[in-house]
């Protein structure tokens, strides 16, 4: 699975760098040139991680930092020319993972990316997730599902789906991000085959899979998770 990276950053050549030396260490990049692509693109895709630059048009980094995190525990990397270190705690205060200062090499960006992902990485998979009734369990890290206490049978697919879900619960996924991300971009499936997983999935874990209240439909959209009390 390709990581998804979104740049933030309204100097073209520099945006160009970054995803160039990004796609060659083997992410995936987009590019929004100001805070209100950066905000319209960040709710219609599920981004692994945001390289967010402070002096932006349209809304500035800060809001865009402020908007993200109502919803999202997805990382942030500050970029900023700026030298005052009051600005950069601020940044970090407010829910950003890391920052780079301007002029910085594409390869200390790399690198910067990696380890943040690696750091979310291990939170990750040192979570267990509960549902707010209780019964329902998703276990991070030992990749399974218990329903009651019991560990609930599921094929991989449906695991890599509930998985998808779970990790980021305020989020709606589409059929097709649900394909990308839970198996990947050169997974061979029609977006409706998900539905079909979902149907399998409910009736395993739902008390009345007619009535789902762990996997929510959102008519028009996709699919998200259930209501959650994360633990770790």
């Amino acid at each position: 699975m390709k990581y998804k990276i979104l740049i933030v950053e309204d100097e073209p050549g520099i945006a160009r760098m970054e995803k160039s030396y990004l796609e060659k260490n083997g992410f995936y990049a987009e590019i929004a040139q100001d805070g209100s692509e950066a905000i319209d693109k960040f709710y219609k895709n599920n981004f692994d991680l945001i390289i967010l630059d402070l002096m932006i048009p349209k809304l500035s980094g800060e809001k865009v930092l402020e908007l993200v995190r109502e919803t999202s525990k997805i990382p942030v990397i500050l970029v900023t020319a700026k030298v005052n270190e009051d600005d950069i705690i601020k940044g970090l205060k407010s829910g950003a993972d890391d920052y780079v200062r301007k002029p910085f090499s594409a390869l200390e960006l790399v690198e910067r990316v990696k380890a943040v992902l690696r750091r979310t990485e291990t939170i990750h998979n040192n979570e267990i997730i509960t549902t707010n009734d209780g019964k329902l369990k998703i276990d991070i890290t030992n990749n399974r599902v218990l329903k009651n206490n019991e560990e609930v049978a599921l094929t991989k697919n449906e695991l890599m789906i509930i998985l998808t879900l779970y990790k980021n619960p305020s989020k709606t996924f589409t059929r097709n991000e649900i394909i990308e991300i839970a198996f990947g971009y050169e997974y061979d499936a029609f977006d409706r085959a998900v539905d079909t997983h979902i149907k399998n999935i409910r009736a395993k874990i739902e008390d009345n899979p007619r009535n789902p209240i762990y996997i929510k439909t959102i008519y028009g959209l996709g699919y998200k998770a259930g209501d959650t009390n994360e633990s770790r």
